[in-house]
């Protein structure tokens, strides 16, 4: 399964990586990247929620800052874990469909 997938330090999950269209592999093959993608997929929500944490605790420390430059470096931190959520929100979306074939 390793060959399948790689992980992406930004997001903080493995996504697929398939270097073959996907017809080409067995049907053994795909029901184990599927379960796999599945077990990958079901994690996302719990890994969005620790994202959300961590916004909610720079936002805070926003709230009590004065120092301007600090204040910038924690927007940026802001909206580069926002930009994180969004994109794990769009993989774990787009590949319902995908995730939905595993069951038929």
């Amino acid at each position: 399964m390793k060959d399948h997938f790689s992980f992406d330090q930004r997001l903080g999950i493995f996504l697929p990586n398939l270097t073959v269209d996907w017809e080409q592999h067995s049907k053994d093959t795909q029901q184990d990247i599927l379960f796999h993608w599945e077990q990958i997929r079901g994690s996302i929500p719990d890994r969005i929620v620790d994202l959300e944490d961590q916004i909610n605790h720079k936002q805070a420390e926003l709230s009590d800052e004065s120092d301007f430059i600090r204040s910038c470096q924690l927007n940026k931190e802001i909206a580069e874990l926002a930009s994180i959520i969004n994109d794990l929100w769009l993989w774990y979306r787009a590949n319902q469909t995908l995730s939905t074939k595993a069951h038929h």
